[in-house]
């Protein structure tokens, strides 16, 4: 890992790009506000979640820990913001 602050900025910018397509998706679909905003809400949670995360790391003290913690939230973030694309895919079908 190169470092939490380009961690949350990698973050930061997936939320942020998953959100632009989510209003993307409201302008060009109409009908499905609510839905879309309801994909948008659930992403800021696992934004907000994942950064609180960040700063708060499991076991501070040994570093092996705390580099499988990385790792681990890494992967949790990820499968989030796949699960949130998918139920927007979702709503385009």
């Amino acid at each position: 890992m190169a470092s939490i602050r380009q961690l949350k900025k990698e973050i930061e910018f997936l939320s942020s790009q998953m959100i632009g397509d989510c209003i993307d998706f409201v302008q060009t679909f109409n009908g499905k506000e609510i839905e879309a905003m309801a994909v948008i809400d659930e992403v800021v949670a696992l934004h907000n979640s994942t950064v609180d995360k960040i700063n708060n790391p499991d076991g501070k003290d040994n570093p092996k820990l705390v580099k499988t913690f990385y790792q681990q939230l890494k992967k949790n973030y990820i499968s989030g913001i796949n699960e949130a694309y998918k139920k927007l895919e979702g709503l385009v079908n």
